[in-house]
């Protein structure tokens, strides 16, 4: 899988909800009314980053969760992150 160019990348940040570029990286946080909260956020996450083959960074501080998306093995930002992001937006608009 390719790269995304900075227009591209742009483009999609357009649809994606809370997400900015971080150097290499699509990234979001997000807060949540409770540490288990968070946590459910972060199992059903899990799930569909397992069923997508992709796996994020995540990190959990009480009721924040950071999420970090890029391809490593491309040396950064693919449609894989595009795509995951998506569906992670899909996993927040179910969890509110």
């Amino acid at each position: 899988m390719g790269l995304l160019d900075a227009a591209e990348i742009d483009h999609a940040l357009q649809d994606l909800d809370g997400w900015r570029r971080e150097g290499d990286a699509l990234c979001r946080d997000l807060r949540f009314p409770s540490f288990m909260d968070a946590i459910r956020f972060i199992d059903r996450v899990a799930v569909v980053a397992e069923d997508a083959d992709h796996h994020p960074e995540l990190s959990n501080v009480y009721w924040n969760v950071g999420i970090r998306l890029t391809t490593h093995d491309a040396g950064g930002i693919t449609e894989l992150d595009v795509e995951l992001a998506r569906a992670i937006d899909g996993v927040v608009e179910a969890a509110s």
